[in-house]
């Protein structure tokens, strides 16, 4: 029993001896991190503010922010290791190991991160583009570090990991898309006329840009038929309700004026 108590005591005596030796080591120390904390906080905000001045994409904005945060708070958790006594240099060395089995235990997300950074950085596209790439396209609803969101006009989405974006062929179509639409006279029928009928269609459409003009003419001398090539910019959102309402608005001038869309047909002579 005596023997019990005199472990209790040299326990309780080693206990109190390291309190007084470190406690106010430690306490100092956990001081410093929550100021290097509320610092990283500040100058989170003051970097926000001067990233503000800049014509710089939302992306890029909060990544500089959250950089310059955890460089401000790794400055004082470091003063706070050394202020306890720790050892750096085979802190750094086993971290440096630990993060080579990391780094191949994670080779798809830091292929990601890799290649968001790529994208960020180098702006091949931004928010509201119209892009394709592989057999995915879309207009781009967000950009992270990770992967790149494309909506469709059915309101779904595509996520893409960035890995499989960056090294690959990109159509940036930019915030308008240009309609390839294609109408059929006959011969008989005076082309001019139809050409101005199409450009004064365009013109009233609400949703055909002025600038870039639209592009129209003739375009093909079928065996049955003359093709008018109908090529006006939209912006992105309008590409699908655009092409249905200018179809169906020359379809009903053509008719009015009496301008026939010819069918197909064939000759057949029986000897």
């Amino acid at each position: 029993m005596d023997e019990q108590f005199e472990s209790i005591s040299q326990i309780k005596a080693s206990a109190i001896d390291m309190a007084i030796r470190f406690g106010p080591k430690l306490l100092v120390a956990c001081l410093i991190l929550f100021a290097g904390y509320l610092a990283a906080k500040w100058f989170g905000r003051l970097m926000h503010r001067l990233l503000d001045r800049f014509p710089l994409e939302q992306p890029v904005r909060a990544l500089l922010t959250h950089a310059a945060q955890g460089v401000v708070f790794a400055l004082f958790a470091i003063m706070a290791m050394q202020n306890l006594g720790v050892e750096l240099l085979p802190l750094v060395a086993g971290l440096g190991v630990a993060g080579a089995g990391a780094a191949l235990a994670l080779q798809g997300i830091l292929g990601n991160l890799a290649a968001g950074l790529t994208i960020i950085f180098t702006q091949p596209f931004h928010v509201g583009d119209y892009i394709s790439i592989g057999s995915e396209e879309g207009e781009v609803l967000d950009i992270s570090l990770f992967s790149t969101t494309l909506g469709h006009t059915d309101r779904s989405k595509v996520v893409i990991p960035n890995r499989k974006i960056v090294g690959e062929i990109l159509h940036n179509c930019g915030k308008i898309r240009r309609l390839n639409l294609a109408v059929s006279v006959a011969y008989d029928t005076d082309v001019q006329a139809a050409l101005g009928i199409v450009e004064k269609v365009l013109a009233a459409s609400g949703r055909v840009l002025k600038d870039p003009a639209p592009v129209i003419g003739v375009s093909r001398l079928s065996d049955f038929s003359v093709s008018l090539n109908i090529n006006p910019w939209v912006k992105v959102p309008d590409y699908e309700a655009a092409t249905s309402e200018i179809n169906q608005t020359l379809l009903q001038a053509f008719r009015d004026r009496g301008i026939v869309i010819p069918l197909p047909r064939q000759e057949v002579r029986m000897v």
